[in-house]
């Protein structure tokens, strides 16, 4: 894990090691000032000149402008360092997250690759930065200062051998029990997430249930999880404070008492007042860099968890992979499932998908029928290998889609998902999705196809109208045309429409179909549909059932052979015209 993340530092190296080395003058600096400090009281209670005294003094000042020099700039390169790692981390997670297939994508929710690219991130952006500086700084004071400690002080520095170990086991005790809080909180993060991410995508149906308090007590009810949490911990790691002022005045009562009566009883023979003020000094900087190693010790055992679970996004695998030697040419739209079985996981109980033996010439237009959750959908992700069979071979244009490379066999495939997604910007921008060097005409001529032009050219900007996030601003409709044009611009060698004219009129649904008909006549199209008006007319009709293919056949056909599509039919035109349905 530690060697991943280190990966992330790249080009931000150079800034790192240069803090390394400005933390490690200021150290020096810091453990030498006390020392010149009690050498100048020594000398001039011994009766040193002016002009000693006045070079002393410049010495001193010019040790404090370079540690506060080599401070700032530590601080400098530390913050641009660990800012660069963060977004290197960031960059690493997002094109991760875009290699992933849906079973990757299935195994993390939204709301915890929301969380994991700002929560978690921001923890470890912390803790690298507390590591490359104050992670350095308090060891080598604490080492220094000890060192000058004896230095300065001799057998009286002994008391450091008492407090120090009192210290650290408190501390130790202090985020040993504070960390199992500060781990909960994670997990509790990625429901506050979700509750967030949920309202807002349904504010409608909120809003239409009037289910407004509901939702805040839902959302307060995750909120206060986080504070119980926190404050837990926050109220054991508050204890470092008292234990440290403890030992801070404890050291300095035993020093001033002990020294003044060794000053006293020896006449600074053994020990003087400027060294009295040094063990003073760095007493507290040795106590300082404990309570500083504590709340390091605090923050990476927090960070600990947040690369962990950045570590399980950057070193998850795709469950898709293009072979060795990929074709890169798709020969025309054909398509055949051979004895193809799939379940989501391997650890679920039944297959999605079970037996589906089916043919489809290229240039065909082909209509799925069937209930809700009988692998409809399922069905056609397998041609784009969204997913891959768990069973059997799926192959398009005669070649096993296992074969080509993804982004051949997706540029060959245009699919209008069930949950059709524009994004902010222009509607152009959102068509040339499709074909990103799409011309003007281009795009309208997909648009008349999809039915959209003449509700685009209504708006007062028309092509240039912008779409807000999720397409809120346009109906239900209109965004299944303007989804289904975008799929056009990529002229496809086979166009799939999963229930993506259910929120159209029928005559609007029956010009997209005779569009198809006309203009995209060797484009095999695959329409998933609720109504049978949809795709009676198709060249061939599935109807399923518990997974598998029910019956198949053309609208005549399944009329005289299959019950369900028969009811499924009689029931939507109610005993009248066929013709009515449209």
């Amino acid at each position: 894990m530690l060697k991943r993340l280190a990966e992330c530092v790249r080009e931000y190296k150079t800034p790192a090691l240069l803090t390394l080395l400005f933390i490690v003058g200021e150290a020096v600096i810091e453990a030498l000032i006390p020392f010149l400090t009690a050498r100048l009281v020594n000398e001039i209670k011994g009766g040193i000149d002016m002009g000693e005294v006045l070079r002393l003094g410049a010495v001193l000042i010019v040790l404090a402008l370079s540690s506060l020099a080599c401070g700032g700039l530590a601080g400098f390169t530390s913050a641009r360092a660990a800012s660069g790692f963060a977004k290197n981390v960031r960059h690493d997670i997002f094109h991760k997250v875009q290699e992933f297939s849906f079973e990757n994508i299935d195994k993390f929710s939204s709301s915890s690759l929301v969380t994991r690219m700002t929560t978690d991130i921001n923890n470890v952006q912390m803790a690298f930065m507390m590591l490359i500086r104050i992670a350095v700084r308090s060891p080598l004071m604490l080492i220094f200062s000890i060192i000058m400690a004896y230095i300065m002080g001799g057998a009286l520095a002994t008391s450091f051998v008492v407090i120090i170990p009192v210290l650290v086991l408190g501390l130790v005790m202090i985020a040993r029990h504070a960390m199992p809080a500060f781990r909960a909180v994670f997990k509790k993060y990625d429901r506050l997430n979700e509750s967030i991410e949920e309202n807002v995508r349904a504010m409608r149906v909120v809003k239409g249930f009037a289910r407004e308090q509901y939702e805040k007590e839902k959302f307060g009810k995750a909120s206060d999880d986080i504070r119980s949490d926190f404050t837990r911990a926050e109220r054991i790691v508050a204890c470092n404070m008292p234990l440290m002022q403890l030992c801070i005045y404890g050291n300095m009562v035993f020093v001033l008492l002990v020294g003044s009566r060794l000053v006293i009883t020896s006449r600074g023979a053994l020990l003087d007042v400027g060294q009295i003020s040094a063990m003073l000094t760095y007493g507290m900087q040795i106590l300082m860099s404990l309570m500083m190693l504590s709340m390091i010790y605090v923050m990476l055992t927090m960070s600990a968890e947040s690369a962990k679970r950045i570590y399980e996004v950057l070193r998850e695998e795709s469950a898709l992979h293009d072979p060795a030697e990929p074709v890169t040419d798709v020969r025309d739209g054909s398509i055949e499932f051979e004895n193809v079985r799939f379940k989501y996981s391997a650890a679920a109980e039944r297959c999605a998908l079970e037996d589906i033996n089916i043919r489809i010439e290229s240039g065909m237009t082909v209509g799925i029928l069937g209930g809700t959750g009988v692998g409809k959908s399922t069905l056609v992700q397998l041609i784009p290998r969204l997913y891959d069979a768990t069973e059997g071979t799926v192959r398009v244009g005669g070649v096993d889609v296992r074969s080509y490379s993804l982004k051949t066999l997706r540029d060959a495939v245009a699919i209008v998902l069930q949950k059709n997604e524009l994004f902010s910007g222009t509607i152009a921008e959102n068509l040339r999705w499709g074909n990103a060097d799409a011309s003007d005409d281009e795009l309208a001529a997909a648009c008349r196809l999809a039915q959209a032009d003449d509700f685009i050219r209504a708006f007062p900007d028309g092509y240039e109208t912008h779409i807000e996030q999720g397409g809120t601003n346009v109906s239900g409709g209109q965004k299944q045309r303007l989804c289904i044009a975008r799929a056009l611009l990529k002229k496809p060698k086979i166009l799939i429409l999963d229930d993506s004219t259910s929120a159209v009129d029928t005559r609007t649904d029956a010009l997209i179909r005779q569009g198809f008909r006309d203009y995209i006549a060797e484009t095999t199209k695959l329409i998933i549909a609720q109504r049978v008006a949809s795709v009676k007319d198709a060249d061939l009709i599935l109807v399923m059932d518990g997974g598998r293919i029910a019956a198949a056949g053309t609208h005549d056909e399944l009329l005289a052979s299959s019950d369900i599509y028969r009811e499924t039919w009689e029931q939507q035109t109610k005993g009248g015209d066929a013709d009515a349905a449209e």
